[in-house]
């Protein structure tokens, strides 16, 4: 089954998440999907008020900068989001943009070392394992968390160059491909994950922007299905004049097509 998506984008205020995460609940679209760009919206902070405002769609954070963030505190983060509502909180980590990082005095010297170590620690934090751990970047202490979720959650980590698509296929479950990849991106990064069981979720910018052709739309959604995404997250354009209507499109003309 493919779930359909859409973008929550943080040009969005804040103050206007209630009603959209509530109108999208509501027509039954599968996923909503956030961003945490410098400096707008705090994902884990948006995720958490998402959740507790719906009653049956998944939120997802694509992505968490993991040099913004200590992993135990995100470890302690999505396990707590994970005990509250279970499989409908997905969280996904990543490089982040460099320059933000820069910005904010957090820029790893190799962001791909930082990501290796800092995912295999949340990971064994999540299962509930006592962490020590002496790294490049991550350091950790005899580290338990007392309120582990049930069951380790799929690590989601958004990937772009090849050598982090590769990273992703060995310390991920699922990846976050952004909406500059066609269909023909999407199966050469999948080749360079490896693992055909790797779940792919796909970015995707609505073909028109704003809501209208329905037939293309569907297309541009079967066509990234057919390349190997399982999920699809269409974006609105940032200057989106009616987000509602948006949803109301992507819920009522598009979810159905693909349940």
């Amino acid at each position: 089954m493919t779930a359909i998506g859409v973008t929550f984008r943080p040009q969005n205020p804040p103050e206007n998440l209630k009603a959209a995460v509530r109108l999208a609940d509501e027509l039954g679209v599968d996923e909503l999907w956030l961003w945490e760009d410098c400096f707008l919206n705090g994902g884990i902070s948006a995720t958490a008020a998402a959740l507790a405002w719906s009653e049956r769609i998944r939120v997802g954070i694509g992505l968490t900068p993991v040099p913004f963030r200590n992993v135990v505190a995100e470890a302690m983060e999505i396990a707590t989001l994970h005990r509250m509502f279970g499989d409908r909180a997905i969280v996904g980590v990543g490089h982040g943009v460099q320059e933000w990082m820069q910005q904010v005095g957090a820029r790893a010297a190799s962001p791909l070392t930082l990501l290796r170590e800092w995912v295999t620690a949340l990971r064994a934090l999540l299962a509930g394992e006592e962490v020590t751990t002496t790294g490049k970047y991550v350091n950790l202490d005899k580290v338990k968390l007392d309120w582990p979720p049930a069951t380790v959650p799929p690590i989601v980590v958004g990937a772009m160059g090849p050598k982090t698509l590769k990273l992703a296929g060995e310390v991920a479950d699922e990846t976050i491909l952004v909406s500059s990849l066609s269909p023909d991106g999407v199966r050469e990064a999948r080749e360079l994950i490896g693992d055909p069981a790797h779940k792919i979720i796909m970015f995707a910018p609505h073909p028109r922007g704003r809501t209208g052709d329905v037939r293309a739309t569907v297309d541009a959604v079967q066509q990234y299905i057919d390349a190997g995404a399982a999920t699809v997250v269409l974006e609105p354009d940032a200057d989106e004049p009616d987000l509602h209507a948006f949803l109301r499109f992507v819920g009522e003309e598009i979810t159905p097509r693909f349940a």
